[in-house]
């Protein structure tokens, strides 16, 4: 089973990229839906974070929201943050390895934001970038709720540079150019990795 790690910065197409490789028939693993996941009513997450920040408290869940502006600039909170959930991530991104090697499936994605700042990479066969031209970017971002020029900059200040990741990775997937063209780049790498041969990775390092 080959591993494929999917990871853009913000705004550059990561969403519907994941989104065309489930439409392509690869199983994909949603770091970020993992996390919305742990924090909602009943998630693993809920009880320790709340305990840790208490003001994000919503019902019987955490608010992202409420979460956010609790750690966001703010270096030690995030810290604390991710020392929770990383590792409750990384247990279901095992699991889920675990399933489609169960299965036989030849081929998986690992949707992770932030995979080269945590090194995920390491636990990957290859590395697809998606990208997009910067004030593309600038545009999708800014149309968001509660988003403004500030809170990008910041955001993107936390991330690798787009460049340094086109660089590192194995492919780089347009998405400035049209869904079609997107997909078509998808495909081909799908494509390719299926039909390489090689040493299995077991994505347990």
């Amino acid at each position: 089973m080959k591993i494929l790690g999917l990871t853009g910065g913000i705004g550059m197409g990561k969403s519907t990229a994941s989104a065309l490789l489930t439409d392509l028939g690869v199983p994909v693993y949603d770091a970020d839906r993992a996390v919305h996941r742990l924090l909602a009513p009943g998630g693993a997450a809920v009880k320790p974070v709340v305990r840790a920040f208490p003001a994000a408290k919503a019902g019987k869940g955490v608010s992202r929201p409420k979460l956010g502006k609790l750690v966001f600039g703010k270096p030690k909170a995030l810290k604390r943050l991710e020392a929770i959930l990383h590792p409750l991530v990384r247990k279901q991104e095992k699991a889920f390895l675990r399933r489609m090697r169960a299965r036989r499936a030849p081929l998986v994605v690992l949707d992770i934001p932030l995979l080269y700042e945590t090194g995920g990479e390491k636990r990957c066969d290859a590395v697809a970038v998606v990208w997009a031209p910067a004030a593309l970017q600038r545009a999708r971002v800014l149309r968001r709720p509660g988003m403004d020029a500030k809170r990008l900059r910041a955001i993107v200040a936390q991330q690798l540079p787009d460049h340094v990741k086109r660089a590192r990775a194995d492919f780089a997937v347009p998405s400035g150019l049209g869904r079609a063209v997107t997909r078509r780049a998808l495909a081909r790498i799908v494509a390719t990795l299926q039909a390489s041969c090689g040493g299995e990775s077991d994505g347990s390092d």
